[in-house]
């Protein structure tokens, strides 16, 4: 029990932290030209800016937090509560743009809060073997990479929202898997010590994939608003994450009946909260972006 408590409580402070990153970083990138998307040129205009590393920073505490998570509990616990990221950057995004949160962001708060609250109380998941057989994380592993590629490809060749998207994509396949690789690691560093650790690809692949995810995810930002990009990352990183838990890990949720419809409910609701959130603050993005471009086109006096 102390453990289910733990895993809920850095959950949720994973998602307080990832909060912070994901609406830093997106402001870091908003006056770099559109071509410049997904190319070196961004990368090394937002590794010369403190607020960049500032949201990248507060990024990495939230991946700490997220691997104390899911120390204590399973893939299928502490993924979703994560969704709640998108409460924490609600009021921080309002508050660096100097306005107020409107009636419709709070409503679908409530919403999301209500649902995530449904589903910490009732989701009781079981541990799964964590002894993943090599064929099939083979093939888990091409699957995610064709895909990613692909979205990948096809996003250089569309500019504007439908970028955003399939980068959004490619990013919350990533970092699902990149949540599967640190339950494996985090798994083997509690049971068998920091050398069985070292000793296996996971750890190298979690470093590698992870830092080609956060790349894919600051262009992501750049290619358009919060709408398009984050309620595709949130909902579709658990997921996969929670799929990935399921057939390579073993793990699984022991509810029935009543809890099973409820929590099938909470997880939809969730899932339409993220989206009608990240929706309400496009629109304020898209007016701020309009704005800063509006000021920077006017002559100096």
């Amino acid at each position: 029990m102390v453990g289910h408590g733990l895993a809920i409580l850095f959950a949720f402070l994973a998602a307080l932290f990832l909060a912070i990153g994901i609406v830093v970083r997106q402001r870091a990138t908003m006056d770099v030209p559109e071509d410049k998307g997904v190319s070196p040129t961004m990368v090394l205009t937002l590794i010369r800016r403190p607020l960049w590393w500032g949201g990248t920073a507060a990024a990495v505490l939230g991946f700490v937090f997220q691997a104390l998570a899911l120390a204590y509990g399973s893939l299928l616990l502490v993924q979703p509560i994560l969704v709640s990221a998108l409460l924490f950057a609600l009021p921080l995004s309002a508050r660096l743009a100097n306005r107020g949160v409107t009636r419709g962001e709070w409503l679908w708060a409530l919403v999301l809060t209500a649902s995530l609250a449904v589903f910490v109380l009732l989701a009781k998941t079981s541990a799964g073997d964590y002894e993943a057989s090599v064929p099939l994380t083979a093939i888990v592993a091409v699957v995610c990479i064709v895909a990613v590629a692909l979205c990948v490809v096809v996003a250089i060749r569309n500019p504007g929202w439908r970028r955003a998207v399939l980068l959004a994509v490619a990013v919350g396949v990533l970092f699902g898997v990149v949540a599967m690789l640190t339950k494996l690691v985090m798994h083997m560093l509690t049971h068998d010590g920091p050398r069985a650790v070292l000793s296996t690809p996971a750890p190298y692949l979690l470093v590698l994939i992870g830092v080609v995810a956060v790349l894919l995810q600051q262009s992501a930002f750049h290619a358009g608003s919060l709408q398009t990009s984050v309620p595709t990352m949130l909902v579709l990183e658990p997921v996969v994450a929670v799929v990935l838990g399921a057939v390579v890990l073993g793990e699984h949720m022991t509810v029935n009946g009543l809890k099973a419809v409820a929590i099938t409910i909470a997880l939809v609701a969730m899932a339409a909260a993220t989206a009608a959130l990240g929706r309400e603050e496009g629109a304020l993005e898209a007016e701020l972006e309009a704005s800063m471009r509006t000021s920077a086109a006017k002559p100096e006096r």
